[in-house]
C-alpha cells in the first residue's frame, strides 16, 4: 500500500516543528512552565517542584525578599535560587543541602 500524498506532505511539514532532542536525549532552552528534569534544561536556570512526588517545571528565579535555595545537589529545587546579583541568605549546611530544606531569603548584598 502506498502512503497517500496528503499524509506524506503533512509528515514533512510537521517534522521540523517537533522538538529536536539534545544528543543525550534531553531537551534544553525550556520556557517557564514547561516540564523539566534538571535546572540546566530551563532558560531561567531553575527547575522547581512543590514536593518530591510532583512534576517539576521551569520557574523564574527568586526576586529580592522572596524565599530561595542557595544550591541544589540534584538540579531540582523546592525554592528557586536568587536572580543575578542577589544572594540567598540561608542555612548552608550539608544536611540542609542533602534534604533540600536550606531555604532562605534573597537579599541584595549591598544592603546593610
Amino acid at each position: 500500500h502506498a502512503v497517500p500524498p496528503c499524509l506524506l506532505l503533512a509528515l514533512l511539514l510537521l517534522a521540523p516543528a517537533l522538538p529536536a532532542p539534545h544528543e543525550r536525549g534531553l531537551i534544553f532552552n525550556l520556557d517557564t512552565g514547561e516540564l523539566c528534569l534538571q535546572s540546566v534544561q530551563c532558560k531561567s536556570g531553575c527547575c522547581q517542584h512543590s514536593s518530591s512526588l510532583s512534576l517539576a517545571r521551569c520557574s523564574l528565579k527568586a526576586a529580592e525578599t522572596q524565599e530561595c535555595s542557595p544550591t541544589s545537589l540534584y538540579g531540582v529545587y523546592y525554592k528557586c535560587p536568587c536572580e543575578s546579583g542577589l544572594t540567598c541568605d540561608a542555612d548552608k549546611t550539608l544536611v540542609g543541602s542533602i534534604t533540600n530544606t536550606n531555604f532562605g531569603t534573597c537579599k541584595d548584598p549591598g544592603d546593610s
